[in-house]
């Protein structure tokens, strides 16, 4: 594996990283944005098929069945674990879900095996929340701790990322962890992900947008002087004419209430369902829908990425956009994030 030297903090680090959970490869791309090697595990037969149809190294396999030993060339750890468990937390199963990663996360740092218990969870997903820590301590006990570890999901998740940042603080790892804005850096879409930053060596810093914060009531240069105007849908997408696009989702718990948002607007977060949004032209006429090309788009994969494998859209759904990890990568590792490239079938 090749590997990147970069001078920092008064060390020398040769980059190359271990991504968990991989998808479709967003974090591994940006990695090799910036020039930095990886290596994805992924378990999703599509998600593996595009990965490699794309040329990104791939580790085919359950992300339990491995360990650092495996990849002992990887210095940089990064993931994604699904954390749908997390998200219902005003029903009593979120907070049961932290409560219990709290319960283990203690016992996996005192050195317990608590792999039984963790694998007698009810649902999987809340145990495999903390196989980034397993990891992340495998590898200090191996006396080769990460240089750094970068952890992304959705906002209901920064207090287990909160958890996570204590354990590996008392390991001697500066950690910073908060929301991130995704059109705060030039992706075309309103996305809110909760991020941790660690590093073992110099101050886990999280990276400062680059792009006006989008508002409904505000046009994009009237917000914050000296940013860049948010990115619009209508500059990424071919698209001739400007459109209408109409979420699936209702507003204020009214499934009736659809939102909608113009051609040069950003689009609404991108999910697995984003091929079920309504697009019209100005006067309500309905126009064809996103493709899976215009999706990924949306997430600053090419117009022409190769996708593989059934529900393509729920692929594009779970990847972290292109730019907003090359800057959250960027941040954890003290390199400069490449300007933007906004034009059809180009790159963010």
């Amino acid at each position: 594996m090749a590997c990147l030297a970069i001078r920092k903090w008064g060390i020398v680090a040769d980059f190359r990283l271990i991504d968990l959970f991989a998808g479709v490869g967003g974090l591994d791309l940006a990695a090799g944005n910036l020039g930095v090697p990886s290596v994805g595990i992924e378990w999703d037969k599509g998600a593996c098929a595009t990965r490699r149809a794309s040329g990104l190294a791939t580790v085919e396999g359950d992300v339990r069945e491995f360990s650092p030993a495996d990849f002992p060339d990887a210095n940089v750890l990064a993931g994604g674990p699904p954390c749908q468990t997390f998200s219902v937390a005003g029903h009593g199963a979120g907070r049961r879900a932290l409560e219990s990663v709290q319960h283990f996360l203690q016992r996996m740092t005192n050195r317990e095996d608590v792999s039984t218990c963790l694998a007698a969870m009810e649902d999987e997903r809340t145990a495999l929340v903390l196989e980034p820590l397993r990891w992340a301590l495998a590898a200090v006990d191996a006396n080769r701790p990460y240089e750094a570890i970068v952890l992304e999901q959705v906002p209901a998740v920064l207090p287990v990322w909160e958890a996570v940042g204590k354990a590996l603080r008392a390991e001697g790892y500066s950690v910073v962890h908060g929301v991130l804005r995704a059109e705060e850096f030039g992706v075309p879409q309103t996305r809110s992900r909760a991020v941790l930053i660690a590093r073992s060596h110099g101050v886990a810093v999280l990276p400062q947008p680059t792009h006006q914060r989008y508002r409904k009531d505000l046009s994009d240069t009237m917000d914050t002087p000296g940013l860049s105007p948010w990115v619009s849908m209508g500059e990424v997408l071919e698209r001739e004419t400007p459109f209408v696009l109409v979420s699936n989702y209702g507003s204020s718990g009214n499934p009736a209430a659809r939102g909608r948002r113009l051609s040069d607007q950003p689009a609404f977060t991108v999910t697995g369902k984003v091929g079920r949004n309504r697009v019209l032209t100005m006067n309500g006429t309905d126009l064809p829908r996103l493709t899976a090309y215009e999706a990924g788009r949306l997430q600053g994969f090419p117009l022409d990425h190769p996708w593989f494998g059934r529900d393509v859209f729920q692929q594009i759904g779970n990847a972290m956009p292109l730019r907003l990890a090359e800057h959250v990568l960027a941040a954890a590792l003290g390199l400069d994030a490449k300007p933007a490239l906004v034009h059809p079938g180009g790159s963010l």
